[in-house]
């Protein structure tokens, strides 16, 4: 293993022959992403400074409360994307309908990307970590033609790459391109995303689990009888409200992430294209699984809106086939067995 630094930009142009049709676009939309990263994580860490925490008078698309960080970092990602031509829409959770960028020098872009701003960010206000999610797909329409709304309705298997940026102690950018998970901790002191986290590996189980324990009594019958064995079976509970956290937990340390469905949310609450699809690209890459309380891999699953939800069960490879037998006991349902 080397010893010197290598950055972002350096490892991704290193990693550019892993694609067939490599010839730089790619390369470029990713060190798009990382610059964007590096202007949220500025405002987020200097956040209480200015006039950027709390709420916007107004909602997303999806009904909840916009934050105005949320915004900031939403539109700053669509700036960095305009850089280097290769993107040539995008689709945002804080967006009702996705946004087309002209091209860059008549440039014809092959790509689309999804994104979540800012996950987490009502927890801007009291100091706890958040996290932006974007997943990239090559877009299905001809180069030259009118986006269409079928170039973002593409399942997750078909993601070219994906990944997250954690605004926490330290920020971290973990991305995949189909060949293993690495992660990038940002050195404030150079202003570069550095290697720090080489063929991240999900332990194959773990100690945690995590989910909103608060909704129990929300849950069906199984989820509760699940939390029931993960409770007598002491594992420590952590829930932090942020999905990029949690996330980035169990993925170094091992574990489960539930977000099952309620009552309010028969079908689950997170969003298939933003968040569900690129955290689970990340996870399967990284050896764990991803489902829904179904037991349909979530991959698979098949996208008919922007802003569709679903549940979403992830994390060590061990535990998840654990859940699965008590969503196979107690469902009143028939699962679909994957």
């Amino acid at each position: 293993m080397e010893n010197r630094i290598i950055t972002l930009d350096e490892f991704i142009i290193r990693k550019q022959k892993d694609f067939s049709y490599a010839t730089g676009e790619l390369t470029g939309l990713l060190r798009d992403i990382g610059v964007a990263a590096k202007i949220v994580n500025r405002e987020v860490n200097k956040a209480g400074l200015v006039n950027i925490l709390g709420t916007e008078e107004e909602s997303n698309s999806s009904g909840d409360t916009v934050q105005k960080l949320d915004m900031y970092a939403n539109q700053k990602l669509i700036d960095c994307l305009r850089n280097s031509g290769e993107c040539c829409a995008i689709a945002s959770e804080e967006n009702e309908d996705f946004v087309t960028i002209p091209p860059v020098e008549d440039k014809a872009a092959k790509y689309v990307v999804v994104f979540d701003p800012l996950d987490g960010s009502s927890n801007i206000d009291v100091n706890v970590s958040v996290g932006t999610i974007f997943g990239i797909y090559r877009r299905q329409s001809g180069d030259n033609d009118t986006v269409v709304l079928d170039d973002f309705l593409q399942k997750g298997t078909d993601l070219i790459a994906a990944g997250y940026v954690i605004y926490g102690t330290s920020t971290i950018l973990v991305y995949s391109t189909g060949n293993g998970v690495n992660g990038f901790t940002l050195d404030p002191s150079i202003g570069e995303f550095c290697l720090s986290h080489r063929d991240i590996k999900i332990p194959a189980s773990g100690g945690y689990y995590s989910v909103n324990q608060g909704y129990y009594l929300k849950f069906d019958l199984e989820m509760r009888r699940y939390i029931d064995y993960c409770s007598d079976s002491n594992l420590r509970l952590r829930y932090i409200g942020s999905m990029v956290s949690d996330i980035h937990r169990i993925l170094i340390q091992g574990g489960i992430f539930l977000y099952p469905n309620t009552r309010k949310y028969p079908k689950g609450k997170l969003r298939l294209l933003y968040e569900c699809n690129p955290l689970s690209f990340i996870m399967e890459q990284a050896g764990g699984k991803a489902i829904n309380t179904k037991l349909a891999r979530i991959l698979e699953m098949e996208p008919r809106e922007l802003h569709q939800r679903s549940t979403i069960v992830m994390g060590s490879p061990d535990m998840v086939d654990e859940m699965k037998e008590f969503v196979m006991r107690y469902s009143t349902e028939s699962p679909t067995i994957v």
